[in-house]
């Protein structure tokens, strides 16, 4: 029998990275190190996977993040031991909180250098344990076949677990005897190994597809349908989430049959897009901060898709509310912070909503007559029209009106990222409703500032136009993330709001703490971010007023390297403007 020489951290490595591969797996994004040499190499010499390289570990793992959003697939992320392993973490912890699929590789030093003092060497077992969907440690690599075999398996568990049944990011550890490199040999074995080693079976991508059952037959289906058929007061809300495309018109669809509104987050996509709005309202958190109209219009009954609301607003009046209220998501989980909802049940909303239409196409549902539906949609209307007023027609730059720019401006077919703390709340406040085909993104998961240019970046790989909207303070914190973008010539567009510190403080009511308050909550930081973009090799501009904005983000869309267009605001006169809108509604509504 003829026999080769191997090592053997090779063989195990490029035999689990092929397993992957005929299963699916199409991207990984590497940080360099010694201990992952293994790892890196069968990524990097298996041409079915598209590498990013990219050194800071914290931006690498956000990159993956938004890649993974961007492309729905898996991402597999590589990095070598030590601290390295726990800058991964802040992506991870988004990961598990959106259930966004990812394949965490660490490298790991062998048993017997753990807990010795050996140099860059941890505790890495099952690191992430608060926010994993599952572990494994693969074990040192042995050329057996046995072992072989249980590499392979770990492999297509991991892709199994991080996109179908658990969804989310898995984490393998894999520890390392030196040496590393393919002709540092360190075993002799058979061919049939080396054979078994590399065999897959074909049509492996195929074995993970989701069933679709028939849920009309099942018992919370039906019990959701008794609260549908017996309450006329009813709200739809679609929280944040990349919903399948079939989903906008199905809720469209059984909004109309049942005659409720449709509260849709800011982030929920559904604003957007050719299909019918007539009861989908954006406007619903000016309305609701009238006390006078949310004591007066309590729904009976709620059905809430997708993630927990961004608006403040709709919160406070859900919490006052003691209505029957039922959620819709892909796993089941809990998006209700108030805790008033009955169940969640796992389903995709855009399979429930065509399923309840088709439902309902054979059942008669008797209202009474009211004007509950009406009172809703001139609500709406009434926010609307003091919003154009107030907020898009103010000539100064302010937080509020970027966001009627920034959309008017937005290409077909575009991706926008959207940053925590004051962006997504202003995006959720002022985006109207649009035929424009446009994806939003966000990291509303945990909710965290670190980390948003590097999802962007990550998104951007989608190869659609992918404009970033951020605060300073976001953007001070993954500077490091701009050494992608000019690396990878990522034509990504940055749309910065500069209002020199944490203007979402503003709101709160320790703002009224003078020096205090600037001092250690707001923090103003006083840079000039025109010296950092250029130095990462990407194009800056101040903007001087919306004309000024207009014909720089038009440019900027022609540009093959990154973009800064820089806003600079005053948070308090921004603030002023908002409450000025919020008030007006007020006063307006009967």
């Amino acid at each position: 029998m003829m026999k080769f020489k191997i090592n053997r951290n090779i063989l195990w490595t490029e035999t689990f990275v092929n397993e992957l591969v005929s299963i699916g797996l199409k991207y990984v994004c590497i940080s360099p190190g010694s201990r992952n040499t293994p790892l890196t190499l069968a990524y990097a010499q298996n041409k079915k996977i598209k590498s990013h390289i990219i050194v800071d570990e914290r931006s690498c793992a956000f990159f993956a993040l938004g890649l993974a959003k961007s492309s729905g697939s898996p991402v597999a992320l590589v990095c070598t031991s030590g601290t390295a392993t726990a800058e991964f973490y802040p992506a991870i912890i988004e990961a598990y909180q959106q259930r966004i699929p990812l394949i965490v590789c660490t490298a790991d030093r062998p048993p017997e250098l753990i807990d010795v003092g050996a140099n860059q060497t941890i505790n890495q077992n099952n690191l992430y344990r608060n926010h994993i969907r599952w572990f494994i440690d693969a074990g040192l690599p042995e050329p057996t076949h046995r072992r072989i075999k249980h590499i392979k398996a770990t492999a297509r568990r991991a892709y199994y677990e991080s996109l179908i049944r658990s969804k989310g990011p898995v984490h393998i550890n894999f520890p390392f005897r030196k040496p590393f490199e393919p002709e540092s040999y360190t075993d002799t074995i058979e061919k049939s190994l080396i054979e078994f080693s590399k065999k897959t079976e074909p049509g492996k991508e195929n074995v993970f597809q989701n069933e679709i059952k028939n849920i009309a037959d099942e018992k919370w289906f039906k019990e959701i349908y008794k609260g549908i058929k017996k309450y006329s007061k009813g709200l739809i809300i679609a929280g944040p989430e990349n919903y399948n495309p079939k989903f906008p018109e199905a809720v469209s669809r059984l909004a109309d049959k049942l005659g409720y509104p449709i509260f849709a987050d800011g982030c929920s996509n559904i604003r957007f897009g050719k299909h019918n709005k007539e009861k989908i309202l954006s406007n619903f958190d000016a309305f609701l901060r009238s006390k006078k109209f949310s004591n007066k219009n309590k729904p009976e009954f709620i059905l809430h898709f997708g993630r927990t609301i961004t608006s403040k607003a709709l919160d406070t009046y859900l919490e006052k509310c003691n209505a029957v209220r039922y959620m819709v998501n892909d796993f089941g989980d809990w998006f209700d912070p108030s805790n008033k909802s009955i169940a969640s049940f796992d389903c995709k909303p855009y399979i429930f909503c065509q399923r309840m239409n088709e439902y309902l196409d054979n059942q008669v549902i008797k209202r009474k007559p009211g004007n509950w539906l009406s009172l809703f949609l001139n609500a709406d209307k009434t926010a609307s029209g003091i919003k154009k007023k107030v907020i898009e027609k103010s000539p100064s730059l302010n937080e509020g009106r970027i966001i009627k720019e920034l959309l008017d401006l937005l290409p077909q077919e575009s991706h926008l990222m959207i940053s925590n703390s004051m962006p997504v709340r202003d995006f959720d406040y002022f985006a109207s409703n649009s035929d424009k085909r446009i994806s939003i993104y966000n990291n509303r998961g945990a909710s965290g500032i670190d980390g948003i240019i590097s999802t962007a970046l990550g998104i951007n790989t989608a190869n659609k136009p992918t404009i970033l909207l951020t605060g300073d303070l976001a953007f001070y914190y993954d500077l490091n993330g701009l050494l992608a973008a000019k690396k990878y010539k990522i034509p990504l567009i940055i749309v910065l709001v500069n209002n020199d510190g944490g203007g979402i403080f503003e709101v709160l009511p320790v703002s009224d703490y003078g020096n205090t308050f600037k001092e250690f909550f707001k923090t103003p930081h006083g840079l000039d971010f025109s010296h950092f973009v250029k130095a990462y090799g990407g194009f800056y501009k101040k903007i001087k007023n919306w004309i000024d904005f207009k014909t720089s983000f038009q440019n900027s869309l022609k540009r093959n390297t990154f973009s800064v267009l820089e806003i600079k605001t005053d948070s308090s006169k921004s603030l002023k403007l908002r409450r000025k809108f919020w008030k007006e509604v007020s006063d307006k509504l009967p």
